[in-house]
């Protein structure tokens, strides 16, 4: 049996997956009640569980081919994020300032869907295949903590994931090669200046100009520090400083993001961002520190990989729904587990106006065509199955 005739059979049963998902959203780090029901129903397919019990959250199903072979991980991020939703439909969140508004509640779908389907077609799995339902993606650092439970993650040869994406009409995938999602760090910047009257600034190092000064000469680091054929976004996204109307901040901090794909510029994106922060501030008599957090490296397809996705899709759902798609400056903690293991990351398209599916991710009205996802299972069901044919 191949996935593809499963499609329509595991149609609602995937809708109905992300609909109740979707209708209860944990966050990161707190989606126990996720983890029990995903472990509760992969089990009820005779699926071998292994949940973290250290942390509560996060869990491994493994499914065993018919054959013996090499292993391959699927995966589903789980974790929802603290956005108070707007939609008004009847599966909307039952969770006040909760919501996946990202469209994790369909990644989690899009897995069982292809578990079902697996568990179908054991006598063609030659090998094993992991289903890895990872916590904590929208922090960053959730794959990094989910490779260390168990020894799932030194058992997998492979790992294939993917994220809906609201840009792409629904019903397409885009699988390509090289980069395909930005690098995601952090930067706090402190100022130090001197305190004063609102009266009386000469006697005072105003925080607030200070700070004002770096944010604007901060936007010559993308247009003059770093060639126009690269790609960097640098984004100060708060400034704090002050508490009265009639003093003058002594301090003030701010917090941003920078986003690239080429890890061999980031050592001189950050000390340019640290150059203009730094001297900006001694130029106005005050002092300025930068710290810098990586959260997530690009996320990087590898191109034997992608080349199997892409055979995959074709023989799967046709070559009409094969998209080219432009890489994105979001992050993804997918990236870490692609540093170690080869891998693809697929674009999932889930836009489609007559179901009000048009709104960003992260939008409080962020929605979905859920009707194509079991078509997504059988992609990554087919993926599994092809790869651990193809790599004995």
């Amino acid at each position: 049996m191949h996935s593809r005739d499963l499609i329509e059979q595991y149609k609602t049963y995937v809708q109905d997956w992300r609909r109740y998902f979707h209708k209860h959203p944990e966050l990161s780090n707190e989606e126990f009640e996720t983890t029990k029901t995903l472990a509760k129903e992969l089990e009820s397919m005779g699926v071998e569980v292994h949940v973290d019990i250290e942390r509560g959250t996060g869990l491994i199903g493994i499914i065993h081919g018919a054959k013996p072979g090499k292993a391959i991980a699927l995966r589903a991020d789980i974790d929802a994020l603290p956005v108070q939703e707007h939609n008004t439909f009847d599966f909307k969140s039952d969770v006040d300032g909760k919501m996946h508004a990202c469209g994790h509640d369909g990644h989690m779908a899009i897995l069982l869907g292809a578990a079902k389907m697996l568990t179908s077609m054991k006598d063609r799995i030659e090998g094993d295949v992991y289903l890895a339902f990872q916590p904590a993606e929208e922090t960053g650092a959730g794959a990094p903590d989910f490779m260390k439970f168990d020894n799932w993650f030194e058992k997998i040869d492979a790992i294939f994931g993917g994220h809906v994406w609201i840009d792409l009409p629904a019903g397409l995938i885009s699988v390509e090669e090289g980069p395909r999602m930005a690098a995601s760090s952090k930067i706090t910047i402190r100022v130090k200046g001197k305190q004063g009257h609102g009266a009386q600034p000469h006697q005072a190092i105003d925080a607030v100009v200070v700070a004002s000064a770096i944010v604007m000469n901060l936007q010559t680091v993308v247009s003059r520090n770093v060639s126009a054929l690269d790609s960097l976004v640098l984004t100060i996204g708060n400034i704090h400083s002050g508490s009265e109307w009639n003093v003058i901040p002594g301090e003030a901090q701010m917090g941003g993001t920078i986003r690239f794909f080429d890890p061999t510029q980031e050592d001189h994106y950050v000390e340019s961002i640290r150059r203009v922060v730094e001297h900006t501030a001694l130029a106005y008599g005050a002092t300025a520190e930068l710290i810098y957090e990586k959260k997530v490296p690009p996320t990087i397809n590898d191109a034997a990989a992608s080349e199997l996705a892409e055979r995959v899709v074709i023989d799967t759902l046709g070559k009409e729904k094969l998209s080219k798609m432009r890489k994105v400056m979001p992050g993804e903690d997918f990236a870490w587990y692609l540093q170690d293991k080869p891998g693809c990351f697929a674009f999932i398209g889930i836009q489609n106006p007559e179901v009000g599916a048009t709104f960003d991710h992260h939008n409080n009205r962020f929605t979905m065509d859920d009707s194509v996802l079991s078509a997504a299972s059988a992609v990554y069901a087919e993926y599994a199955v092809q790869w651990l044919k193809e790599n004995k």
